[in-house]
């Protein structure tokens, strides 16, 4: 069995179209997992070995992640492929959230894009140490230099650059070794043999003043590599690999190694970075998780014989039942394993223990800290801590994004009816961004998400795993409402029907604020009894549903209770519940409600002379223009524009460049709705 020190949990992250899946195969090739590369786009059919679904080798995009273990000579890697495209960013999030490290891959055309932004937010939200890869330095206007730039400037990294380029676009060749100071080439039919050779006269400088740099920029946290420099004595390699080790385990640095994945050049080098600068399951920080029974923050260390700890990150549906990926944080888990659910407050006994592959699964008789496995046949939802009983721990959920677009479903004919429901119930279980709801004034199904990408896909899906057809709506936006100033509330509920009545007085004031929701609790001196608080504040989010402008859901309100009177008869919770939400409504009518709307930021990638065009149609969707910056023959806008005034771009877009132009767009925040346009949603 491979020692936990020698075990990389890693994923591969990006912007949609930087490499991801292409980098895999590689990864998968050269540690002799698969015999055979597969690209992405693939005329045989049978596409990337980490796009396993169908609908996933059709589009040429990735839309789940997918793990696979392969070993790099004594170190195995778990490696994850997460999709790119903003619609699936959860499964990014949860990906993130259960690994040790990261690579970040960047286009060395494009360099910064804006899903790099929210990769970046998302691995530092998590504390992933990470590598970043700058790919595709075959292409034209590939430039390494200005991305390890960009990546200073945007995204605030401090990079310290392993390799030099040799030679550029057509020309690149293969790497300079910055450490070894050799020059890497990749020879044979798939790139399989890495030679290593002096390196050529031409770039001897160039290499060595950047070594220098290197050097310099770790030498900050090495008192013998500083004192080796300033005698001007030769650093040995091992004191620069453990250097670069500590930093980058210490998120201090972002080593960056560079290389082109379709050419089969630089993928070795990274296998080796993988094993040398990620952590093993057992250097990562003990991380926080709080005691459900005394609400204390407790630390969890990864060690193999304390009590079992584990996410369930991820929920797939397959014929032998649910699929639960887990994360375990400590503890052994075995097969015949009790383990208590700390949500639910349930127990469930493992009877299958799996490592998964793909598709594919591998039986395990047990599986220790640090590994990410299969449980078959459990049910529990996706963030769920399923610990040791006795136990009794909860970890830090998943952050999960509000989706943003709605369409409303109806089924063609009843025997749709069921299998409509299965699927939703299904699709919702696997992806908490899918929302499902019903309009109660249409009796329509209605189904949320985070695009028209993302909703067309759990369409399709419906059609081809649960023969499910139905009609669909035209999309609609996921609007909000708020309040923009302060507002008093008093309301007396009080009703005599003979025998018991009902009465419940309150009285408070609404705040705008930036959480989603806040309650506070001022009433002092016993006006309303401790026993109906709850209720009162039960009262406030049940008005939360439903706005008063359009009846979208309410954010951002603070709610004050500050005192109202009972009576020691006829007041119930029941009647507190509900004359909270009626004086919600009656401050929030006094409050100068608005409609908030998703704002998308939006990134457009073009040839030069479609610029004006396309700037000028953005302007009539009501954008914002960011800025805009031109590499050879090619400008990228960046604009902030209404969800609402996004449908049918990419149709748009296509006939203003002659189908040159591509976009990406990812939710920003939300944002007040001009007033004059108010009346105008429904």
């Amino acid at each position: 069995m491979i020692p936990r020190q020698n075990v990389r949990n890693i994923g591969i992250s990006a912007h949609i179209d930087a490499g991801k899946t292409t980098i895999s195969e590689r990864i998968l090739f050269y540690t002799g997992k698969i015999h055979k590369i597969h690209e992405v786009k693939e005329g045989d059919g049978e596409g990337a070995t980490m796009d396993y679904m169908d609908l996933e080798r059709e589009k040429g995009i990735t839309i789940t992640s997918a793990a696979i273990t392969c070993f790099w000579r004594d170190t195995q890697i778990n490696l994850i492929d997460t999709p790119g495209h903003v619609d699936f960013t959860i499964e990014v999030e949860r990906s993130l959230r259960v690994l040790d490290g990261a690579i970040m891959v960047l286009d060395g055309v494009a360099g910064v894009q804006s899903q790099s932004y929210t990769v970046d937010r998302q691995m530092k939200r998590y504390r992933v140490p990470r590598i970043a890869f700058i790919n595709k330095l075959d292409r034209i206007g590939a430039n390494s230099f200005r991305v390890v730039e960009a990546m200073q400037e945007k995204l605030g990294l401090n990079t310290i650059v392993l390799q030099y380029p040799i030679g550029s676009e057509n020309g690149f060749e293969g790497v300079i070794d910055l450490i070894e100071m050799r020059a890497n080439y990749y020879e044979g039919e798939n790139g399989e043999h890495r030679v290593s050779r002096a390196i050529p006269e031409h770039l001897k400088a160039e290499a060595q003043a950047a070594r220098e740099k290197l050097l310099d920029r770790i030498s900050i946290l090495s008192e013998e590599m500083t004192g080796k420099l300033l005698a001007e004595e030769e650093v040995p390699k091992q004191l620069i690999w453990d250097t670069i080790r500590q930093g980058t385990l210490s998120l201090e640095f972002t080593p960056v190694l560079m290389g082109s994945a379709i050419k089969n050049k630089g993928i070795q080098d990274l296998l080796d970075a993988i094993a040398l600068y990620l952590p093993s399951p057992m250097e990562r920080e003990a991380i926080a998780a709080t005691d459900v029974s005394t609400n204390e923050q407790v630390k969890v260390y990864p060690e193999a014989d304390a009590p079992v700890v584990a996410l369930a990150f991820k929920l797939i549906e397959d014929e032998f039942g649910q699929l639960t990926y887990i994360r375990l944080y400590s503890g052994t888990l075995k097969q015949g394993d009790r383990l208590y659910n700390s949500r639910t407050r349930k127990q469930v006994r493992v009877s299958r223990l799996v490592r998964i592959e793909v598709d594919k699964r591998q039986e395990l008789e047990s599986a220790t800290v640090g590994e990410i496995v299969g449980l078959i046949g459990i049910d529990c939802a996706s963030g769920d801590t399923l610990c040791s009983p006795g136990t009794n721990l909860s970890l830090e959920g998943i952050f999960v994004p509000e989706p943003v677009i709605t369409i409303a479903i109806t089924p063609k004919s009843q025997e749709d009816v069921d299998r409509l429901s299965k699927a939703l119930h299904r699709f919702a279980k696997e992806d908490p961004t899918l929302r499902v709801s019903s309009d109660p004034e249409s009796n329509k199904t209605l189904l949320s998400g985070m695009g028209e990408l993302h909703l067309e896909i759990y369409l399709e899906r419906m059609k081809r795993e649960y023969r499910a057809e139905v009609y669909v709506g035209a999309p609609a936006v996921a609007y909000r409402e708020t309040i923009t100033k302060v507002a008093k509330f008093d309301y007396t509920l009080k009703k005599q029907t003979g025998g018991a009545g009902q009465y419940a007085h309150v009285i408070g004031r609404l705040e705008p604020c930036q959480e989603p929701f806040l309650f506070e609790n001022r009433v002092v001196g016993g006006a309303i009894p401790t026993q109906f608080i709850p209720a009162c504040e039960q009262g406030f989010r049940d008005a939360l549903r439903t706005g008063w402008l359009k009846g979208y859901p309410i954010v951002n309100v603070k709610v004050i209770l500050e005192g109202g009177s009972f009576h020691p008869i006829d007041s119930s919770e029941m009647a507190f519940r509900f004359a909270a939400r009626e004086g919600f409504e009656q401050g929030f009518a006094k409050a100068k409600p608005t409609i908030l709307e998703p704002m998308m930021l939006l990134e457009v990638e073009t040839p030069s002379e479609f610029v004006g065009k396309i700037q000028g149609k953005l302007l009539a969707r009501r954008a914002l223009l960011l800025g805009s910056e031109t590499r050879d023959h090619y400008a990228v806008l960046r604009a902030e524009v209404p969800m609402a005034e996004m449908f049918g771009y990419s149709t748009e877009l296509r006939s203003l460049s002659q189908g040159m132009a591509t976009f990406s767009m990812e939710f920003a925040e939300y944002r007040p709705l001009p007033e004059n346009l108010i009346d105008e949603i429904r």
